[in-house]
């Protein structure tokens, strides 16, 4: 069936891919973009593959954006934008941390609540959060990001049980590491703010950060992923990709009952 699929963060990664790849299966995309000068990148990408996609500025922390992403008729809402900030959360300066939790959570909501509301009067719809593996499990020097999208899980279950009445579904895609660049800018970002001379956190503890990333999968496979949620009429609620982050996450959860305080998490390769 052909859909209205509404993604933001489609400038880049998988948000982009995954339009463009949606528009060539026949579904009338809005590709949101949060810098003006992505809307004629996306617009080229697409008419070089023969697809045209519309594309949209929309900056989640504006409410004019918000506001005018409210009038559009959207059968499916793809919340895929979303920051990140690395280092350790008991030193990371707290504007930071609100900063994530402002794209992360709470426009993200914004946006979702003034969408929903056509779902319900239409009595259809389909909203998909893409959350993370981070969502999940949280590790070392990823807190802030981990802990937007803890609260964005949340957020997810809740709202799936309150609209299932409406016929609206609601699912979660928790991708593992991905090699779209996103993962390293959030381990670059602490170099704007931390100084060994001054923070207690040491420069050789924090290398956990920059090893976690060593390894980072093909970010085509989380696309793939992500294009099937979009256009199915059901599936499983929760989706974690790919199946070696599944099984570290349920390895992670389980231990947490039996993990004592003294004994560290280790690294999840998030």
């Amino acid at each position: 069936m052909r859909k209205c699929i509404l993604i933001t963060g489609a400038g880049s990664g998988f948000g982009r891919d995954a339009a463009l790849a949606l528009a060539a299966n026949g579904h009338d995309v809005i590709a949101a973009v949060h810098h003006p000068a992505q809307v004629a990148e996306v617009q080229d990408a697409a008419a070089a593959r023969g697809h045209p996609v519309r594309v949209e500025k929309l900056d989640l922390l504006s409410e004019d954006d918000r506001q005018a992403a409210f009038d559009w008729d959207i059968d499916v809402l793809v919340n895929n934008a979303a920051i990140g900030e690395g280092g350790p959360i008991a030193e990371i300066p707290l504007e930071l941390v609100r900063r994530v939790f402002d794209v992360n959570v709470f426009a993200t909501l914004a946006l979702t609540q003034g969408i929903v509301r056509r779902m319900v009067q239409r009595g259809r719809g389909r909203i998909i959060f893409v959350s993370s593996i981070a969502g999940l499990t949280a590790g070392a020097y990823l807190g802030a990001y981990a802990a937007s999208k803890h609260a964005l899980e949340a957020i997810a279950e809740s709202m799936a049980n309150e609209l299932a009445p409406y016929g609206i579904q609601v699912a979660t895609l928790n991708p593992g590491p991905y090699g779209t660049g996103f993962n390293d800018q959030m381990v670059r970002s602490r170099d704007r703010w931390y100084d060994p001379a001054r923070n207690f956190t040491r420069p050789e503890h924090m290398a956990a950060l920059d090893e976690r990333f060593e390894k980072q999968f093909d970010p085509a496979r989380l696309v793939r992923a992500m294009v099937e949620l979009a256009q199915s009429e059901a599936g499983l609620y929760r989706n974690v990709h790919p199946q070696e982050s599944e099984r570290l996450v349920r390895e992670r959860q389980r231990d947490a009952w039996t993990r004592t305080q003294s004994t560290p998490a280790g690294d999840q390769g998030m």
